[in-house]
């Protein structure tokens, strides 16, 4: 497992356009079909990887607490499946399904959306305005595997209450850390 921090995003980026294929619904989303009202989350995860193993029930619940205040939330996987077929699309449906995902399941089959917000890791986590435009791009939380803090999304939920009540953006925003992404 390669270790690595999530890349630099600044505040105020307009997130990137997509347009890629739901592996629960087998329909094609775009971005503009996952925004939210208020905001939106984009989180780049995976099946495999220990790291995002180890928050997916914050990620059911952070989504589920959030998506009747009007944030949207989107995951995508971005990991070549030719060196990691187990983040595939049918195994992406499978996983989606186990955790009771509550939101879309997106594949980046050729790795354009991930190099396009300079994604890096998994998890690698993304939050936009009603605009679209940047906020926070930074950890869950500080838990990790093994470092026995409890998992809260204490990160994450600070940035969308704040997102939420029109308060600045978190100055302290610090990197996800977690597997690299599998580029192919």
């Amino acid at each position: 497992m390669a270790l690595i921090e999530s890349n630099p995003f600044p505040t105020g980026t307009l997130a990137p356009d997509f347009k890629l294929l739901d592996t629960v619904s087998g329909k094609n989303l775009s971005l503009s079909s996952v925004k939210g009202e208020k905001g939106t989350v984009i989180m780049f995860i995976c099946n495999h990887c220990p790291f995002v193993i180890h928050v997916n029930e914050e990620l059911v619940r952070l989504t589920n607490d959030y998506l009747n205040k009007g944030v949207g939330f989107v995951a995508v996987s971005s990991n070549s499946v030719k060196t990691h077929p187990q983040d595939g699309p049918e195994f992406m449906t499978e996983h989606a399904k186990k955790m009771g995902y509550p939101f879309p399941y997106l594949y980046d089959e050729t790795q354009e959306i991930a190099a396009a917000y300079d994604a890096a890791c998994t998890p690698d986590f993304y939050i936009f305005d009603a605009n679209l435009k940047s906020v926070y791009h930074g950890q869950l939380d500080s838990s990790r595997p093994g470092n026995e803090i409890p998992v809260t999304g204490g990160d994450m939920r600070k940035s969308l209450d704040n997102l939420l009540t029109g308060t600045s953006p978190l100055e302290n925003q610090k990197p996800s850390i977690g597997c690299s992404i599998k580029w192919g």
